[in-house]
């Protein structure tokens, strides 16, 4: 079932060449972190290029519970009033944040070093994802929680009174761990220390700093060390959001393997801790290409070009790159079963906390769909059939799932029989505009009988 409505079946059918310009939704990442500095600073943030997909507008309306006056002015314009560093305001109402665990352990983070308390749940995914890899750093500031067994939503955070500064070493890979930490040292005394031994998404670092505060990266022999001195008075910015990487992974790919394509995908961030998997496709030999690269926002950005592909090889993906591309491993995997050989993906354990266990996921349709997959508990395995000869023909489950339902999708326009996917709905949260921007590119996505 769909986080907020009745399941909406999906399938997807081979088609011809895909063409055209795919303006994909602004960054999810960045839009959930626009929205949630732009509360902490004092005055008006304004923003353009807003993803407005569930999981963004779920974090809108948190913001405007913890007391942010928080406005759309239609087109992905929105502002922000924000209440300053420690001044968020207990909310009245329990906070729903649907499908977003991205939303939920940055929200908790923001909000883990005032003096007041808040419920959070979601829907039936996101209340079996973990949540003490967050609370249990954020109880070192002085923070409680009392959740259900193993962690998880729903739970009640209550701030700290009187918080202390925190040096904390992320036990896994995990921006989301990061930011959650960073955000509470907001409003501690002193300096917050955050050590990753493996670089993450850096997009909280780069946006606190061009909100005013004072944040430092070194690289040492224990990994990157953060410092974030506390308290600032964050000071209100314009940011300009760009599209999202992990959503133009989907209309790209799909060119990929798709016969005679050739897609256009402008303005895409391309910050380094985020673009692992174009990297991995242009070594598979993917006719990838960047144009017109720049900044923006403080940001690298660059327009992607994706051309049919069809002498694609499986490779060793390094395991060191896995954080750079952990949301795009499932299209990832859909393009090698259209490549020739095996693509071995090491050092992925976080693959099975995510929306869904998405290592799981993609395997089990995969091999549904008649390709061969090994894995075990961090690695993964897919032996490609080289273009055309990848059978399809079966309905895959989603398991609440957006990217596991959109990469079955981008899977069928290339397979010999068509590929279905039980429930589309979960789309909604990061890709809203997913089916009539493939169509508009030629693709044959249909919303089919349940």
């Amino acid at each position: 079932m769909s986080s907020h409505g009745d399941p909406i079946p999906m399938t997807s059918l081979a088609c011809g060449a895909l063409s055209g310009t795919a303006d994909v939704p602004g960054d999810k990442s960045i839009s959930h972190r626009s929205l949630i500095l732009g509360a902490l600073s004092v005055g008006e943030t304004t923003i353009t290029g807003l993803l407005e997909g569930q999981d963004v507008l779920d974090t809108a309306r948190a913001m405007r519970a913890f007391g942010a006056e928080v406005t759309d002015h239609g087109g992905g314009n929105w502002s922000v009033h924000g209440v300053g560093v420690g001044g968020f305001a207990e909310p009245e109402q329990v906070i729903d944040c649907g499908n977003s665990g991205t939303g939920v352990r940055l929200i908790m983070g923001a909000m883990a070093t005032s003096p007041i308390s808040a419920t959070f749940t979601g829907d039936a995914s996101l209340n079996k994802r973990p949540m003490a890899r967050v609370t249990d750093p954020l109880a070192l500031f002085g923070c409680a929680a009392v959740g259900r067994a193993g962690g998880r939503l729903p739970m009640t955070l209550v701030g700290a009174a009187d918080p202390v500064p925190v040096r904390y070493v992320v036990p896994v890979p995990s921006a989301q761990v990061k930011s959650a930490v960073l955000l509470a040292g907001l409003n501690a005394p002193g300096e917050t220390v955050v050590i990753e031994a493996e670089a993450t998404r850096d997009h909280t670092e780069r946006m606190l700093a061009g909100f005013g505060a004072e944040i430092s990266t070194e690289v040492t022999d224990e990994g990157r060390v953060i410092t974030l001195k506390g308290q600032p008075e964050l000071v209100p910015q314009h940011i300009e959001v760009p599209r999202d990487p992990s959503s133009a992974a989907f209309p790209a790919c799909a060119a990929l393997i798709v016969p005679g394509s050739d897609v256009l995908v402008p303005t895409i961030g391309l910050n380094p801790t985020r673009a692992g998997l174009y990297e991995t496709l242009r070594e598979m030999g993917a006719d990838l290409t960047y144009e017109n690269l720049r900044e923006e926002g403080g940001e690298p950005v660059a327009d992607l070009r994706a051309r049919f592909s069809p002498d694609l090889v499986g490779i060793e993906v390094p395991a060191d790159r896995a954080a750079s591309m952990i949301d795009e491993y499932p299209v990832l995997s859909v393009v090698a079963s259209f490549a020739r050989g095996k693509t071995h993906m090491p050092g992925v354990k976080e693959l099975r906390v995510k929306e869904s266990d998405r290592i799981d996921a993609m395997a089990t349709g995969l091999r549904a769909a008649g390709v061969t997959v090994e894995d075990g508990p961090d690695w993964w395995t897919v032996t490609g059939l080289g273009h055309g000869n990848v059978p399809g023909g079966v309905t895959c489950a989603s398991h609440l799932d957006h990217r596991i339902a959109m990469s079955f999708l981008v899977m069928g326009m290339a397979t010999q029989k068509p590929m279905s996917v039980d429930d589309g709905g979960p789309i909604a949260t990061s890709f809203p505009i997913f089916e009539p921007l493939m169509a508009a590119l030629g693709a044959d996505v249909r919303r089919s009988a349940g």
